[in-house]
């Protein structure tokens, strides 16, 4: 089951929804554990059982870890062999058919026979959820967070259906105090609805639009520098639309259950640097790789070498956990090349004013990186690169253009306005106030008082405009459920990961 399907739409989640505010609070948690295992067993009854597992696996490990004592020799006993456990249940879904396929390919190279393994299925969603339960292990060996004796708290916290199967990667320690007390409001829920709609509008309305566009210029055997342009263009919107509409929809639905989730997303196509991009770009992911990652390594403590090193090794583990497949790796060890040299430069992160030169660069480097990320193999992103670089026939092949339509081109056009808009918008609000950069992207008639914060100003006119910019979303987003039901499924693109 995914957000922008009918069933979704118009059976689970309004069924959730009124099962949810129609019980007592004290119910409800229990009531999201079972509405997130029918959510996940939608797809594949056998496979909740595996969730099951790791869930149970990691709340004994988190209990046993923090009985041991904090930093504890035997605390960090229990702290290795759960990790060992939930990267041995990854490693063998996620990477055993990779592991296989190389190791063949040395043998049959060898004149050797290969091995025969029964193909391992990828249960979706397990990065996501192995990641956040390793965080936790870690937290609570840190003593940043107390494990919870309450076995329908943290098993709801790992099966919490909104951010399941994509993310964001959420900390039990910022959801814990949720779990035991949140609010519900009509503001809230409303709040959440919006920002559901406006998830579901970027994915059904742009990305789905884009999506065979790009099928069609990867698939190209021998594309134009036109052809190869095009679908690094089409494909770097359409990414950014359907992993951060995602987002919108897992943050949504968790206002409406009373939950506050991290931003995902910041508008990361207006970066001027690679580091700033990681800022802006799957935010949750990018703090773990560095709360988790980077900062074990050793981070920047301890000389210039080791703290390349430790960027380079965090951006290609980072890659690799996108899926397992070279391009994976190449692509995190072109972002982790790129964070050294930057960091070699003292690149400023937090520019205050654009560059039009740097921003360029930085797009251009982030557009050659989604090449790779996209394409099935190194062959078909050398083919990619060979044309966009070969700089040879800039119009679009026949077979190309008999697929193109007028409505992916003007989707194409409307993305990367969206995308300019709202990237200036938020470029301003930030110069002028200093915004965090984890705030929402859509932005709501916000400003800025004498002292710098974040405060909503509502004048009339600002009413005014709020309330068409409601109508227009829910006239959007009734568009986009029209679309959705004339149109072929299509599944998010950060489900394979």
């Amino acid at each position: 089951m995914v957000f922008s399907s009918n069933v979704f739409l118009f059976l689970f989640l309004p069924l959730f929804l009124g099962l949810y505010y129609l019980s007592p609070a004290r119910y409800r948690n229990l009531l999201i554990l079972i509405g997130s295992y029918t959510f996940y067993a939608w797809w594949r009854v056998d496979f909740l059982l595996l969730f099951m597992a790791v869930t149970l696996w990691n709340y004994v490990f988190g209990l046993r870890i923090f009985a041991a004592g904090v930093r504890s020799p035997a605390a960090r006993r229990w702290l290795a062999w759960g990790v060992v456990g939930n990267l041995a249940t990854l490693g063998y879904f996620k990477y055993a058919n990779f592991g296989v396929a190389n190791i063949n390919a040395v043998l049959e190279a060898a004149g050797m026979e290969p091995f025969v393994i029964t193909h391992v299925i990828l249960p979706i969603g397990i990065s996501f959820y192995v990641f956040q339960s390793i965080s936790y292990l870690i937290d609570v060996y840190r003593a940043d967070t107390e494990p919870t004796e309450n076995l329908i708290n943290f098993a709801a916290f790992i099966a919490l259906f909104p951010q399941l199967i994509a993310g964001p990667v959420l900390r039990y320690k910022d959801l814990a105090d949720q779990f035991i007390e949140r609010t519900h409001s009509m503001e809230k829920f409303s709040e959440g609805a919006s920002r559901f709609m406006q998830g579901f509008v970027k994915k059904v309305f742009i990305a789905d639009s884009l999506a065979p566009l790009v099928d069609h210029c990867f698939a190209l055997e021998n594309p134009s520098t036109g052809d190869a342009w095009l679908g690094a263009l089409a494909y770097t919107a359409q990414l950014y639309f359907d992993f951060s509409g995602y987002s919108d929809m897992a943050i949504g639905l968790g206002l409406m259950m009373g939950f506050r989730f991290m931003e995902n997303f910041n508008q990361p196509y207006i970066s001027q640097s690679i580091t700033e991009f990681w800022r802006r770009w799957h935010i949750s992911l990018s703090t773990w790789l560095r709360d988790y990652l980077y900062v074990p390594l050793g981070g920047n403590r301890h000389g210039t070498f080791k703290t390349y090193r430790n960027l380079l090794l965090t951006m290609l583990l980072g890659g690799f956990w996108h899926g397992a497949n070279w391009t994976f790796m190449v692509w995190g060890a072109w972002h982790g090349t790129w964070l050294a040299i930057e960091r070699a430069m003292g690149v400023n992160a937090a520019p205050k004013s654009l560059n039009l030169s740097r921003w360029a660069f930085t797009l251009l480097l982030v557009m050659i990186g989604w090449v790779i990320f996209r394409a099935e193999n190194l062959d078909v992103a050398w083919r990619m690169y060979a044309a966009m670089f070969s700089f040879g026939d800039w119009s679009l092949s026949e077979l190309n253009s008999a697929q193109l339509t007028s409505l992916q081109i003007a989707t194409l056009l409307l993305a990367w306005l969206v995308i300019g808009f709202f990237g200036i918008r938020q470029f301003r609000a930030q110069r002028l106030g200093g915004a965090p950069r984890t705030q929402p992207e859509p932005g709501a008639n916000l400003a800025y008082s004498a002292n710098g914060a974040l405060v909503y100003q509502q004048s009339g006119l600002d009413a005014l405009a709020s309330a068409a910019t409601r109508v227009a979303l829910l006239l959007l987003f009734a568009a986009s459920v029209l679309k959705l039901s004339a149109q072929s499924f299509s599944p998010f693109l950060y489900f394979q990961f």
